[in-house]
Formats: structure tokens, sequence, C-alpha cells
């Protein structure tokens, strides 16, 4: 099969699909300058049309005319000229000095600048702090450099075109580097069919609510005002509910930067007003800090009535007694977690650059016995290769364009329920021999194709085959519902190895502690999930071994 990339205008023609699928899909959220753009651009010859495509998909905006020197494209100023007459690109542009100076080698800067230079054979850094208190205005390329054989031009459309790649990606995390990659087949990705309702913006005032939280989190990112910030983000009024989850992640960023600042009223205001998981954990810790220890008991009272993740039910069981304690309430004992086998091992120092758990599952790992190194990867890959097609279900709002890793909703409150006869027909399979098969046959078919939750890095054949002879059905289950209450939070925290006796059919999880380590939030819930259920699971706590003499 020929190589895509062996066409020297490939990235030509995957723009070409972006402004085709924008097209058919969102004509009515184009504004008149975006339907001009993609009118216009249509009737431009080629090498413009390739010119400009390169100058959009790399950073910036400013392209001296020297550096724009492809073969399939040929004379640069020539492919320029009607993008001139549109106004797309301009060669007369005002440059501060810093961005001028970027621009520049630093031979050119010492030809244009020696009289401003006190150190020649300084680092060309060194001379950027002096030369911007030197010249404040800004100028033309030409103007800067008028003996520099060359010419600037400088993008006007990359904010339109930033507006065109979220409406194909919904986010403006993605960039045009993931047509790249899918066509070298770094990134392959399952293929659904999408629906009409399935549409990452579905109004012209939702891409507008997008850019201005972006603005907004790039403004606080930027170190601007905290009160300033929050007047903005409060002045959006959207019925999205998928910018207002956005916003309120942002609120909770902004939230956790006050406290970390002691800024705790705000902090406080913040999170009272906030509805992003987590929020109120934070107050009530917020509120403590403020010694307003009656407040903070009465929101725990109300947190625990229904708690909203077993996150906040564990922050619940240290809080409330702490409370209880400052406000001289009498204290329920205190509930004493499961059991859980510890093992203790004394290893001699390990290679450099060898992790403490590749140093246990060395030391039992045997023969008949073999350990694996899986942490979060084995569960979460049964999961995903099981219940393939539930997770891709082709849904309205889950699934935007081709370049998806997983849906949209994954995180949504409403994730499983929406799906929910489709992952119960998947269970059902548990409950006999039905489950080996759809996995054996998912790891082959979908080999390679992104997931969140499969990790084919991690999987093997014989990795998947001593997984599917020792794990019990039922114990995969557990877990598969398990995830399914909290994908954010219960993805993670696993223990790190896990140990099959194949012949017996029996299995042990381990979790390794090296020295000074301790059992992090998410890890201590799943050792006490394993321990309801009667999973064997053993903590190894690992010292060094005095090296002898």
């Amino acid at each position: 099969m020929a190589n895509p990339l062996d066409d020297p205008l490939y990235y030509l023609h995957n723009f070409r699909q972006v402004l085709l699928w924008l097209g058919q899909r969102y004509a009515d959220l184009l504004d008149p300058d975006e339907q001009h753009f993609i009118q216009q651009f249509d009737r431009l010859p080629q090498a413009s049309q390739a010119l400009l495509v390169r100058m959009v998909m790399r950073k910036g905006v400013h392209f001296r005319a020297g550096k724009l020197s492809y073969l399939e494209i040929g004379c640069p100023h020539a492919a320029a000229g009607p993008l001139l007459e549109l106004g797309w690109v301009d060669d007369q542009s005002p440059l501060a000095f810093e961005a001028l100076f970027a621009l520049l080698q630093k031979g050119e800067i010492l030809s244009a600048f020696t009289p401003w230079i006190d150190q020649p054979k300084a680092r060309k850094t060194d001379w950027l702090e002096a030369l911007t208190t030197q010249f404040t205005d800004s100028r033309s390329f030409a103007q800067w450099c008028p003996d520099l054989a060359d010419t600037l031009y400088s993008l006007t459309v990359m904010d339109l075109c930033d507006r065109l790649r979220l409406m194909f990606f919904g986010n403006l995390h993605q960039d045009w580097s993931e047509f790249v990659l899918a066509d070298l087949g770094i990134y392959t990705y399952e293929k659904v069919e999408f629906c009409a309702e399935s549409r990452g913006l579905r109004h012209r005032d939702d891409v507008h609510g997008f850019l201005f939280l972006h603005q907004c989190q790039q403004a606080f990112e930027a170190g601007e005002a905290v009160e300033h910030v929050l007047a903005q983000i409060a002045t959006l009024n959207t019925d999205n509910p998928w910018l207002e989850k956005r916003r309120a992640k942002l609120l909770f960023q902004v939230g956790q930067y006050c406290e970390r600042s002691a800024e705790l009223s705000l902090a406080a205001q913040i999170y009272r007003a906030c509805a992003y998981p987590g929020a109120r954990a934070r107050l009530i810790r917020v509120l403590e800090r403020q010694e307003d220890y009656p407040q903070a008991m009465a929101l725990a009272c109300v947190a625990q009535q229904a708690p909203e993740s077993a996150a906040e039910q564990q922050h619940l069981l240290r809080v409330v007694p702490r409370l209880q304690r400052k406000l001289g309430e009498p204290t329920l004992p205190k509930v004493k977690p499961r059991a859980v086998t510890r093992l203790d091992l004394a290893l001699a120092l390990p290679e450099p650059l060898m992790s403490v758990e590749y140093c246990v599952q060395a030391h039992l790992s045997e023969p008949d016995a073999p350990v694996h190194y899986v942490e979060n990867g084995l569960i979460n890959s049964l999961f995903g290769l099981l219940c393939w097609d539930a997770i891709f279900a082709p849904l309205p709002g889950a699934f935007f364009h081709p370049f998806q890793r997983g849906p949209a909703d994954l995180h949504s409150e409403d994730f499983h329920q929406r799906r929910a006869p489709l992952f119960a027909a998947c269970f059902e399979q548990l409950l006999d021999e039905r489950y080996k098969t759809t996995i054996r046959q998912r790891y082959v078919d979908k080999w390679g194709i992104q997931s969140p939750f499969v990790f084919w890095n991690l999987l093997s054949d014989e990795l998947l085959e001593q997984a599917l002879t020792c794990l019990p059905a039922q114990h995969l289950r557990y877990w598969f519902e398990r995830l399914l209450l909290d994908i954010r939070a219960n993805r993670a925290g696993m223990p790190d190895l896990i140990q099959f006796w194949p012949a017996q059919k029996t299995y042990r999880m381990i979790e390794v502690k090296g020295p000074g380590d301790r059992l992090q939030d998410n890890q201590l819930r799943w050792l006490e999930f394993c321990g309801e259920y009667q999973m064997p699971v053993t903590v190894c706590y690992v010292r060094w071994a005095e090296q002898p003499a």
C-alpha cells in the first residue's frame, strides 16, 4: 500500500478534507467570514492553497519567504500573490522588536544593530533585553531590515483557521498533526458512524463560548488578576452542559490556586458556586482552615447523606472526626480498614534506573507463577476489550470527528446510564465462557486502535491468556462495575503487579511500596474494595538490604 505521505501535497488534501467536513456538517454554524474563506480557498491556485496551509500548520504567524522553500509549491512570492490580494497574508505587518528578534539569526542582528550591542561575542539571547529597551516602536520587516534581501509574510487568518479547527475537533488541543499521525499509522482510530446530532458545537454561541473560556484560561495561566478572571468567567451565558462543565473545571482550578495562595475567603466563594467534582470537599477543607468549624461540619453532614464519589466518602471519614473533636463533640469509634496481607522484602539495591516494582517482579516471579507489572493496564484493558461496542456506540454527543480516542462524554455522570443496555449485554457474557471468546477476538480485530481503556503496549498473547485463565469472571464483573461508577477516579490506583498460577487457575495482586513510600488515597480505596469482595491482594513493603563489605 502506498504511503499517503509520499504525495507531497498530503497536508493540502487533509486541509481540504476538513473544509469539506465543515461545509457538510457545520454549515449553519459558519459565520460570513468563515463561509467566504471556504469558498475563496477552493478558487485559489493550488500553489497558493498549499503555501497558506503550510503556514497555518506551522507555529506562529510570521514567516520569512526564505524559510518557505517547498518543491511542490515553487516560488513562495508567486504563491503568496493571491493570498496578499485576499488579505489573508500581509507583507507590511508591523512588528514589535521582540517579534523581529525571534525571526533574525544572530549574524543578522549583529549586522543590523551593531551600534547598540555592547558585547558582540555574547549569546544572541543576551542582547534581547538591552535592545528591547532601545527600540520600543513597531515597524514592518522591511523598515527594520532595509538591507536584508528577504520578505516577511504574516498570516491574518490564523484566528479564523483556529475556529475551523475547533469546530472540526471540538477542542483546541488537537491540531493538524492528527492527520499525519493517522496517515503514518502511528495512531489508528475506531471508525464510528456519525449521526446528525453528533456535533461538538451545536450553535454559533457555543463556538463563542468555547473561545471565550479558552481566553479566560489563558488569562488565568498568564497571571492576570484572579478577581478580573472570575468577573470575566461570570459573564458567560450558555445553555450548553458541556461548556458549563468546562467553566466549572476552570473555576475549580482558580479555587485551588486561591487555596494555595492562602486567599481562603475567595477560595470558599469560588467553591460554593462550583459544581465540579471535588469542590464540596475542598470547601469543607477551606472552612476548616478558616476555623469555621460549625459551617464545615454542617456541610460535611450534608455530604455524608449523599457522597458524590468514593473519594469524597473517604475524605469525610477523615475530616468528620477531626471536626467533631474541634467542636468538642463525641466521636464515633474509628472504623478499621480491612486487613490486607502484608509482605516485607529486603532486596539488594537495584541496578541504576530499575524501579522497585521491577525488582519485586524479578524476585517473586517463577516459571510456574509468573509476575507481570500491569498497574492499571490489565483490568482497564480487559474492560475495554469486552465492552468495546458499548464504549464506541455512536450516540448523539459522543463522537464529533474521525480522530477521537474515545467518546466525548466518557467522564459525564450519565455515561453508563446512556449505554446501560449495551453494558448489560457485555456483562451477561461473564455468566459463561462467551466473554473469553469476545475478548480474544477483539484483541485481534482491534489491535492498535486508540482506546481510553486498552493499553496495547502492555498486552501480550501470554498476559492475555494467563489473565483469562486465572481471573474469575465474577471478579472481572466486580472490577468492571466499579470502573463504571466513576471512570475518572477508578481507572487509577490498582495494584502494581499481578502474579498468576495457571495450573491452579489462581492469582494475587501486589501493591509495591519502596522505602518511605506510602499508600495513596485511590490505592487505599482499591485495596478496601478488593478486601470487601475477598480478592487476593498483598501490599509488599521493600527495604534495601545492606550490601556485603
